[in-house]
């Protein structure tokens, strides 16, 4: 059975039991498959404690460059390696993602460069435009498209989990945009950040409402959240799109057909 894990919910400032937004898909079939997105703190802890185990990870998909998606990539290569694994991680990304992640790679290498055993790191440049494929390895076809995040390159995902047909689109950071309408047409599941609108490269929860009405999919979960009362915030969307939730940190969410 595939699943959504939202891995954490939160804005890079946020409520104290939400961390960054990241999520994986999973596929529970023998062997286990997991594409996890982003790693802006410690995310395979978080994943352990949605379920899967870290060697169930097939890849890593960086988004984009900034703090809150991608600090934690050192700590996601030590603990592969720690785990035991021995075959090389896919990494992919736009370009200005994966410069980043090496980067701050590359800043720790007087500490693991005499560790023996790295696994090596298969870095997979996907292209900034729109349908460009991330991942076309049974069961996930995933695809994305540049978003409107101001002056920083960045990428919306859709994932097609291909045993059931199930679609999710995930937003991550963007004010709405035709883009994400594109990602999103007829998914079962859209992720959209609802950040508010303070600044115009993030989304208020009403304007991903609007996306997730303008691409008629079925469900919509609110992450990338700000601190504080999301009560209202939730109310106005819900008024737009009704089938609208606060996603929930750590939350497990059943794909099915």
């Amino acid at each position: 059975m595939p699943a959504l894990h939202l891995l954490g919910t939160g804005a890079a400032v946020s409520d104290p039991h939400r961390t960054t937004t990241v999520l994986a898909v999973a596929d529970d079939a023998s062997p286990p498959n997991t594409i996890v997105v982003d790693c802006g703190g410690d995310v395979l802890q978080r994943l352990q404690a949605c379920g899967p185990s870290i060697d169930s990870v097939e890849g890593l998909i960086v988004t984009h460059a900034h703090m809150d998606h991608t600090s934690g990539f050192p700590l996601f290569m030590e603990k592969i390696w720690l785990d035991g694994r021995d075959r090389s991680i896919p990494v992919c990304g736009i370009e200005s993602a994966l410069a980043q992640a090496q980067r701050l790679w590359d800043a720790f290498a007087p500490v693991h460069e005499g560790w023996e055993g790295i696994p090596p790191i298969d870095w997979r440049e996907v292209q900034h435009e729109r349908d460009a494929v991330v991942w076309n390895e049974a069961p996930w076809m995933i695809t994305a498209a540049p978003v409107d995040h101001g002056d920083t390159a960045n990428v919306g995902l859709r994932f097609e989990h291909a045993p059931t047909g199930h679609v999710t689109a995930y937003s991550c950071d963007t004010a709405p945009t035709e883009s994400v309408v594109h990602l999103a047409r007829d998914a079962d599941v859209l992720v959209h950040e609802a950040n508010g609108g303070t600044t115009d490269n993030h989304s208020t929860a009403a304007g991903a409402a609007e996306v997730a009405a303008d691409a008629d999919v079925d469900r919509l979960l609110l992450v990338h959240l700000p601190p504080g009362d999301k009560s209202d915030a939730l109310h106005e969307a819900r008024s737009i799109f009704p089938h609208t939730d606060l996603g929930e940190e750590l939350g497990t969410y059943a794909l099915s057909a």
